[in-house]
């Protein structure tokens, strides 16, 4: 008989410090920013790597530490890119597990990953819905031409 999981870690100040965020968003880039498929996406989309760093650690910053200062709609940014397919998604999710897994904050990590996953997943879904074909449905009652 297996055991449940252990519950996720909560988002608080006593999770990580700031400067562990930070690091983790900055490395996390660094690496996005190098890597073959991605780094031309973000290249073509940001203009400004340090406000938009920023914005990221804040982001990533009440995600994991509870804080309330990211503003902003990544959503409504994101699926503004045309070029996306499930690979991007993938190869973004790997480059973020690999730099949660040297922050050296088990705990960190596994809530960091556990958010990233649904991000990649949650924006997957919500880009495929976008930009899928529109198929007409039937209508009830409707006779078929054959």
């Amino acid at each position: 008989m297996s055991l449940p999981p252990d519950p996720l870690p909560e988002a608080s100040p006593e999770l990580c410090s700031e400067a562990e965020v930070t690091r983790l968003v900055h490395d996390f880039y660094a690496r996005v920013r190098d890597e073959p498929r991605l780094g031309p996406v973000f290249a073509a989309h940001v203009q400004d790597w340090p406000a938009h760093l920023g914005q990221l650690v804040d982001f990533w910053s009440a995600l994991l530490r509870g804080t309330r200062r990211f503003q902003g709609s990544p959503m409504s940014k994101h699926m503004a890119i045309d070029a996306m397919d499930r690979d991007l998604f993938d190869r973004w999710l790997g480059l973020f597990r690999q730099t949660s897994a040297e922050s050296g904050n088990p705990a960190m990590q596994r809530l960091a990953d556990d958010i990233a996953a649904r991000i990649a997943d949650t924006f997957w879904k919500r880009y495929q819905m976008l930009r899928w074909p529109q198929v007409p449905l039937p209508v009830v009652g409707a006779r078929r031409a054959d």
